[in-house]
């Protein structure tokens, strides 16, 4: 038990420090703990020999609950909103058309069935979000038109829909057509819209309406609303990742409280949950077995950059009037990542037959795409000249917080104040105001949530923005 607690500790440590140390060049998380765990890995310096995908599925999902959710919770929607019809094509049809693109390919030039080449392309046909957020934030990228919202929101929705198509592949394979794909299909997004939008429609109401007392307790509702979400989603049939992101961005841009320690802790989990997965997909890998696959995993990372991601973005987004450049530069972020290589384990714990090594191909195809393409996506901004230098990139999540002048005021709390009587934590303060001190008989208060606002205090309140201030 002792050596598991340190060695595990030894791995967050050191995805950490070669974080800090590589960020700054812009090279995705992704990357660098999918490396760290193939050199930890049976075929890497440490020699840890682990082979277990079902295990390694279990850990996953639930790995992928919480990435998704906080895709959605730190998108924020009034940038978004602007740009949400390309966005949400992009995420459907653009995942639809490239998954038939390189079923296709594979079909044809790889000369594998039809079913392996469409589950191969169902596999790699959602993009990364954990990438995409990574190079936008470390390289302060923000781009012009809407662009930087526009790939977040895609990144951040289109993971459902390639789960979804994977396990309709994978039912036809079982099945042999005798399941209505169809209707399985209709089943995923009808449930998985509607249980995401119940849970969040009533977890806004008790966040809004019911005090906990102790500010701790209101991530752990969060977190176990979301688990439940996913969880009774899975039950019924529905799509569970599409669940918790549209409860993410429904969660993410409404006043609730204690919003600014849900945001933090989130963005901590999931860092968490990304260094789990990607060190333990690199851990899954043998280095030693990506020589066999490397020409049609080569070929088919070329076919994905060069032909089916671009005809996917150019037939979706020239009905929205986008400029060619434009379109050649989201075309070139379509990063292939985490995700897909946990639909291909999916693949493999299914239950059915797969003749080619689909794990290390998809391994291999997520791993050159974020090497080449993330890497070169800051360059080819600039020279396309889409980089707008005078605003921030942060304004498109919902964790940004601008650089304005902060005031102090001082409120006096009388018997007409609706918060006399009322504790902190009961009295709706708005968002962005802090209470930062209680003048109270002639003595200095430092307030909590429990504190109780009496007649004769005096608030010294510091803000951005006082509206809604009873003074």
């Amino acid at each position: 038990m002792i050596p598991m607690l340190i060695l595990a500790a030894t791995v967050l440590l050191l995805c950490v420090f070669s974080s800090k140390l590589l960020y700054r060049f812009g090279i995705p998380a992704l990357l660098i703990f999918l490396v760290l765990g193939m050199l930890f890995g049976s075929d890497g310096i440490a020699g840890i020999q682990f082979d277990n995908y079902s295990l390694v599925e279990t850990v996953s999902s639930f790995c992928l609950i919480f990435i998704m959710f906080y895709g959605g919770f730190g998108t924020n929607w009034k940038t978004a909103k602007p740009v949400i019809a390309p966005s949400i094509w992009l995420a459907t049809a653009g995942v639809v058309i490239t998954a038939l693109l390189v079923g296709w390919f594979s079909w044809i030039v790889l000369k594998t069935t039809l079913l392996e080449g469409m589950l191969v392309g169902a596999v790699v046909a959602s993009t990364d979000a954990a990438s995409v957020f990574s190079i936008l934030r470390s390289r302060k990228l923000n781009l012009k038109g809407g662009l930087a919202s526009m790939l977040e929101v895609e990144s951040g929705s289109n993971d459902p829909i390639a789960y979804m198509l994977t396990i309709a592949v994978l039912t036809m394979m079982s099945t042999n057509g005798e399941t209505s794909i169809v209707s399985m299909v209709a089943m995923q997004l009808i449930f998985g819209a509607g249980v995401g939008f119940a849970l969040a429609f009533l977890s806004i109401f008790i966040l809004k309406r019911i005090n906990f007392e102790i500010e701790g307790l209101y991530t752990i509702y969060v977190v176990a609303i979301v688990v439940l979400g996913y969880a009774l989603c899975q039950q019924i049939g529905g799509n569970g990742y599409l669940c918790v992101y549209i409860m993410g961005i429904m969660l993410g841009n409404t006043k609730i409280k204690y919003k600014r320690t849900l945001v933090h802790f989130f963005d901590g989990l999931s860092w968490i949950m990304q260094m789990i997965l990607f060190f333990m997909l690199g851990l899954l890998s043998f280095p030693s077995q990506i020589p066999a696959i490397i020409v049609p995993a080569v070929l088919i990372s070329l076919f994905l950059i060069f032909v089916a991601r671009p005809a996917a973005v150019f037939g979706i987004l020239s009905w929205f009037k986008f400029p060619t450049k434009e379109k050649l530069f989201v075309s070139w972020v379509g990063m292939r990542g985490a995700a897909s290589i946990v639909f291909a384990i999916f693949a493999l714990t299914f239950g059915v037959g797969i003749k080619n090594d689909v794990f290390h191909i998809v391994f291999f195809v997520a791993l050159f795409s974020v090497a080449v393409q993330g890497t070169l996506t800051p360059l080819l901004a600039k020279k396309l000249k889409l980089v707008e230098k005078d605003n921030s990139v942060f304004k498109t999540f919902t964790d940004y917080q601008d650089e304005a002048e902060m005031h102090l005021i001082e409120v006096t709390i009388d018997t007409r104040n609706p918060w006399n009587g009322r504790t902190l934590n009961e009295a709706n303060i708005p968002e962005g105001i802090l209470v930062v001190m209680i003048k109270r008989d002639g003595q200095s208060i430092v307030p909590n949530g429990s504190t109780l606002l009496l007649t004769g205090d005096v608030l010294v309140l510091s803000g951005e923005n006082f509206d809604g201030i009873p003074l």
